[in-house]
């Protein structure tokens, strides 16, 4: 469900205000300011450490803030229990009861919540078809497949339309193809139910495969946050640039011409760079995604490198090359066109408006 930023006009679903953890001198989250609009589908995403899973905590109250608010629906949540918060959570491990039926496990919800048996069928047989497993209704857990039991806890968690639904790495004891349709299931249910979503994971790709937007995290803290497509784009560090997929980093001293072109000078050479530097840069970095360099010698901007390796990956073969100093680049062709081998020397280039200029 793309949700229109710009122009909406509702209240978050959820705000986030200078929301803090600390534990003695160690700080998991720094004060941290954030807003959720409802019906979104917003992913932590950081290495391990980086204050997404204590950050999930707090919302939906595992863990007591050290300082600032929660609120949801505008009203201030900070100090309500984690029962009463109105809060969905999904983990890793599906927590299925084992000596339930699947139909009995999605239900469970709505019965400790007091909703008529009549209406808990209803609910449960809808929230069953939701996740395609109609047909498994008097199954217990041990009878399911591991993508199966993630299904349940899905509809668990659907069931019952909770005002936010949390998850905290909710694909990550499934192999790689069984992630890559829950993935397709998760978004296919996050449109079809309208659900506001947080979803945790330290994995790009599935962040960039769900996410409407993207909170990068690191070191306790906020580094970048935007749209799956801003990220990869435009990321405002390295450690940005590294993390959202691949990426060829150049460092070097940033110099104007007398015709106001900016270039970075490295001592691999001198590069054009996009227009819009800031004139106050004198020393930054140059960003090249792998799939914007070419096998051109006629570009404004070449290197020079050696074919290190090359890697056959179905729909690409990536080429790695090294500089003068070892340092590797990668380039992205597809996978008809021929390459060079192993030990060619070869002129990579590419155009400056490709590239992105970070500090």
């Amino acid at each position: 469900m793309a949700i229109d930023h710009q122009t909406s006009v509702l209240p978050p679903k959820l705000r986030i205000d200078g929301l803090a953890k600390r534990y003695g001198n160690f700080t998991a989250l720094e004060p941290t300011q954030l807003e959720v609009h409802s019906g979104e589908f917003l992913t932590l995403l950081g290495p391990s450490g980086s204050g997404k899973t204590t950050l999930l905590q707090l919302v939906c109250g595992l863990v007591d803030a050290s300082e600032g608010s929660i609120f949801i629906d505008g009203i201030e949540q900070s100090n309500v229990p984690v029962h009463r918060r109105d809060i969905g959570l999904v983990f890793q491990h599906y927590a299925l009861f084992p000596h339930l039926t699947v139909s009995e496990n999605i239900g469970f919800p709505l019965k400790m919540r007091g909703v008529p048996d009549s209406q808990i069928k209803t609910r449960v047989n809808t929230a069953l078809e939701m996740v395609h497993l109609g047909s498994l209704a008097n199954r217990f857990p041990k009878e399911l497949s591991g993508g199966q039991q993630q299904r349940v806890a899905l509809a668990r968690c659907f069931v019952y339309q909770p005002s936010i639904i949390l998850m905290d790495e909710p694909l990550g004891a499934l192999d790689k193809k069984l992630r890559d349709q829950m993935q397709i299931e998760i978004k296919r249910l996050h449109r079809e139910s309208g659900a506001t979503i947080i979803y945790v994971t330290h994995d790009q790709e599935e962040a960039l495969a769900l996410s409407d937007r993207i909170c990068l995290m690191n070191h306790a803290r906020i580094e970048q946050i935007g749209t799956p497509r801003e990220i990869y784009m435009n990321p405002c560090s390295a450690f940005a640039a590294d993390f959202i997929g691949i990426s060829n980093i150049l460092r070097g001293s940033i110099q104007i011409d007398q015709n106001r072109n900016s270039w970075l000078v490295t001592s691999y050479g001198r590069f054009l760079l996009p227009a819009g530097v800031s004139k106050e840069m004198v020393s930054g970095a140059v960003v090249v995604r792998p799939e914007h360099l070419t096998f051109d010698a006629t570009s404004p901007n070449t290197l020079r490198a050696t074919v290190r390796d090359l890697v056959y990956a179905g729909s690409e073969t990536r080429v790695i090359a090294t500089l003068d100093d070892g340092q590797d680049v990668i380039v992205r062709q597809p996978p008809d066109i021929e390459v060079p081998g192993r030990g060619s020397s070869i002129t990579l280039g590419w155009q400056a408006e490709r590239a992105v200029v970070i500090p």
